[in-house]
């Protein structure tokens, strides 16, 4: 059950970071550092897109049209950090007693 609680916990943490990396990636295309016609950039961000975007836009359906600015990244963001606390908090005594 331990192992079960600390995998989860590094799903969640690597999620976190390619959740930051599709952000990073899609700056830097957004401001021409990047080309996507570059093959591995375009499969770097191809990868991060396809295990971001089923999540993120079920965030977007119930966040209000900010025109060019998407906070559902950081929305996300926040709810992982929120089910990482609770696990620690609520989960961990139960496993750990």
């Amino acid at each position: 059950m331990i192992a079960i609680f600390y995998l989860v916990l590094q799903i969640l943490k690597i999620y976190t970071y390619v959740v930051i990396a599709n952000v990073v990636i899609s700056w830097l295309i957004a401001f021409n550092v990047l080309n996507t016609s570059n093959r591995f950039v375009y499969s770097i961000l191809e990868f991060t897109y396809r295990l971001t975007n089923p999540i993120l836009n079920r965030i977007r359906r119930f966040l209000p049209n900010l025109g060019a600015f998407d906070i559902s990244p950081i929305i996300l963001l926040l709810l992982i950090w929120f089910i990482e606390m609770c696990m620690k908090l609520y989960i961990a005594p139960i496993i750990f007693n």
